[in-house]
């Protein structure tokens, strides 16, 4: 198998494990609510802690990571997160917790303008709608392995501080790997020879992009769909009267159903392009605008009564999500030179984390006031903005 491919499983195996550390307090937040006495607007500060350090630790570590490399980058900022997590493990007030989401959110910044970086140096055109759907679907698989494993640690132990230590500790195994696998310089097709001796774009020169704009809005208004679900969920079915053991049944289904959509989203526009012949920013944007249609479903779980009929609901918006935010994070690479594509990535990183925090003291102020209903619309509606922003400002000429 062509290196390519394992640099790609690795970029999974990253994606994973980021997920599986922000996704330990989410699975935890209905005991250590009960157990701490916190409100949803209490835990909405733990969750906002996170995603302000998590949006401006991507707009860093995008331009740091197309200064310093893609190898090293991500190596040091897999060991930095993974450190914080199993510090975690020590947290016993609110502020303590904050402040350990806090720094967790500045070291995972790095994981997606990263993945994005590497997937620019690897792969060719036609194969980068697949490399990206395979590493950002390790998100869904982080979600949907983190309540089966993070209540059997808890139930192993008795207690839910191990679980931090157990999985802050996966992030060491992968660094390890990660750089005993990707020993020299990058050998993929389309390496970019600018970028070894070029310093990236400007900020001013991509300030004035549409595409880049088109990107950045793109993820602003449709990522903090995908982190309601990822943080909240939980919370949600227990406040429909859903035990958090008895709803675990179901709690992997929309995770599940987003990596399915990662991976029908990113083969279906490569299919398109090398089988078909599509110009790639046609193809890309066949797939935003089917997604965020199917992500309009999700206000139909404002008014459903059964666990089945939420979980389908959740799962069908989160399918279509990820098909769409699959095309939304490979438009760097098909638009910049890869000396600006970590850059690119985490402007819009960073933008989607200033939606994400907006929206996150939103959703527990209105939670707490009145319920989940009003969240539910405006969620499956915002996104129909971003299919707007990807039309309009997204031009069709992919950089040469």
């Amino acid at each position: 198998m062509p290196l390519r491919w394992w640099i790609a499983a690795l970029l999974f195996a990253s994606t994973v494990i980021n997920y599986l550390d922000r996704q330990t307090l989410s699975v935890l937040a209905p005991r250590l609510k009960t157990e701490f006495g916190w409100t949803n607007s209490d835990f909405a500060l733990i969750v906002m802690a996170f995603r302000a350090a998590y949006a401006l630790g991507q707009l860093g570590a995008g331009r740091w990571l197309d200064r310093v490399g893609t190898r090293r980058g991500l190596a040091i900022s897999v060991t930095a997160y993974s450190a914080v997590a199993m510090a975690t493990s020590t947290a016993s007030s609110l502020a303590g917790f904050a402040a350990f989401r806090f720094l967790l959110g500045l070291g995972e910044g790095a994981n997606w303008p990263g993945a994005a970086k590497a997937v620019s140096e690897w792969f060719p055109r036609a194969q980068r709608g697949v490399a990206v759907a395979i590493y950002d679907s390790g998100s869904a698989i982080g979600g949907a392995v983190a309540p089966a494993m993070i209540l059997g640690l808890v139930a192993w132990w008795g207690n839910w501080r191990p679980s931090f230590i157990v999985v802050g500790a996966l992030g060491f195994v992968w660094v390890a790997v990660w750089l005993s696998v990707w020993r020299g310089g990058v050998t993929g097709p389309e390496v970019d020879a600018e970028a070894a001796v070029l310093p990236p774009l400007s900020w001013r020169e991509l300030a004035g992009s549409r595409a880049a704009w088109g990107i950045i809005l793109a993820r602003a208004l449709s990522d903090p769909v995908w982190f309601f679900v990822s943080d909240w969920f939980a919370v949600f079915l227990v406040s429909r009267g859903f035990a958090l053991e008895q709803s675990a049944s179901g709690f992997w289904a929309p995770f599940l159903a987003a990596d399915l959509g990662n991976l029908a989203g990113g083969g279906f526009s490569s299919w398109l392009i090398a089988r078909r012949g599509w110009p790639v920013a046609r193809a890309r944007k066949l797939v935003v605008i089917l997604g965020g249609l199917g992500m309009t479903l999700l206000a139909g779980a404002a008014w459903a009564e059964s666990f089945v009929a939420l979980v389908a609901l959740f799962a069908v918006s989160t399918f279509s999500y990820a098909a769409l935010s699959t095309m939304i994070l490979t438009l760097p690479a098909d638009l910049f030179p890869s000396r600006a594509v970590a850059t690119v990535s985490g402007m819009s990183g960073f933008a989607a984390g200033v939606g994400t925090i907006l929206t996150t003291f939103l959703i527990g102020a209105v939670a707490d006031r009145y319920s989940f209903a009003p969240v539910l619309v405006a969620a499956s509606l915002v996104p129909l903005a971003a299919v707007a922003a990807v039309w309009w400002l997204i031009e069709g000429g992919e950089r040469r």
